[in-house]
């Protein structure tokens, strides 16, 4: 068990209190606003809206605005044997290293950390505690920092990308006749289903397509239509829209 702070306990905040609560770890949640640390009674082992009470973990999470992460990660006064992980949106490790003495981890995670199921990109690569943590919230990937605009797209705004799918599949079930819980039922479970085989096939994914799809069957039909569709093109668009957002943000919290 590793004790761990996170600041800031919105909707990003509380699914890694949750996941970090869930995985048996020791938890502070902190929030200026207290109606939000309601939601988390029962859940975090402690919970408060002073910085000064959350700033003794050697891990602290910081989940507040790009605007306020570098005042707030100032105001914490850390030491130089704890470590910051940041998943404010935009905001570099160089700004927040220049700000305190702790070690700084940059993440870009996901809602699914609640889960046990985040898909997170971290710079630079995380070690000991720091790592167990990560680790037991879902797949962590090390990258170079100057791709943090583009894992934010993919996997940080993805699962919205994910749920409109999803949505999209659902509500051709609920037109063919499906109860709409059923039909989101099979849906959500058919992505996961299929992300899972992803993840545990050597096949890549389009021999996983030919494995399904075969000649003269149902799903060829399907496969033919989204082959001569733009859907690829779009969901390149979307990807590109969230990366170009990303590096926006990135410059004006640099610019302050």
């Amino acid at each position: 068990m590793v004790h761990v702070s996170v600041i800031g306990c919105g909707h990003m905040g509380g699914a890694l209190v949750r996941g970090l609560s869930a995985a048996g770890h020791r938890v502070t949640a902190c929030d200026v606003d207290a109606s939000v640390l309601e939601d988390l009674s029962g859940v975090a082992d402690e919970r408060t809206t002073d910085l000064e009470a959350a700033s003794g973990a050697p891990i602290v999470v910081l989940a507040v605005g790009p605007d306020a992460a570098g005042e707030v990660v100032a105001d914490l006064g850390l030491d130089a044997d704890q470590t910051v992980v940041s998943v404010a949106a935009g905001v570099s490790t160089s700004l927040l290293e220049s700000k305190t003495d702790a070690a700084v981890v940059r993440m870009m995670p996901n809602l699914a950390a609640e889960y046990g199921e985040m898909a997170a990109a971290v710079t630079p690569e995380p070690t000991g505690d720091v790592a167990t943590v990560l680790d037991d919230l879902g797949t962590v990937v090390t990258i170079d920092e100057d791709q943090m605009d583009l894992v934010t797209a993919i996997n940080g705004s993805g699962p919205a990308f994910v749920f409109y799918l999803i949505g999209a599949m659902q509500a051709a079930g609920i037109e063919g006749g499906l109860e709409s819980d059923d039909a989101a039922a099979l849906a959500a479970q058919t992505f996961k289903g299929a992300a899972e085989i992803v993840l545990q096939s050597e096949e890549s994914v389009e021999e996983l397509i030919d494995a399904v799809a075969t000649e003269g069957g149902t799903t060829i039909e399907g496969m033919e239509v989204l082959w001569d569709s733009d859907v690829a093109d779009v969901l390149s668009d979307a990807v590109a829209a969230t990366e170009r957002r990303s590096a926006e943000i990135s410059s004006e919290v640099d610019d302050e």
